[in-house]
C-alpha cells in the first residue's frame, strides 16, 4: 500500500502538478504550490520534480507519503 500510494495513473507535467490526484493504492494526494515549490498533503516538500524517465514523471519528496489505514 505504501509503494502504490506514492505512483499516480499518468504523467503529471509541473503545471498540472497542484490539485488532487487518484494514486494507484486508490487514496487521494493533495498537492499545493507552485512551481518550484509543491507540497504534497501539506508536509511533504517535493525537493527534485519533472525528472523524465522511459515510463514516468519522477517527483522527488522529502518523506515516506503514508496512506490512512
Amino acid at each position: 500500500k505504501v509503494l502504490t500510494y506514492h505512483v499516480t495513473p499518468e504523467r503529471l507535467a509541473p503545471t498540472a502538478l497542484a490539485g488532487t490526484h487518484k494514486t494507484l493504492e486508490g487514496a487521494d494526494l493533495t498537492v499545493t504550490g507552485t512551481q518550484p515549490d509543491f507540497t504534497v498533503n501539506g508536509n511533504s516538500k517535493v525537493l527534485c520534480g519533472n525528472v523524465q524517465t522511459a515510463n514516468a514523471t519522477v517527483y522527488i519528496v522529502d518523506t515516506v507519503l503514508m496512506p490512512t489505514s
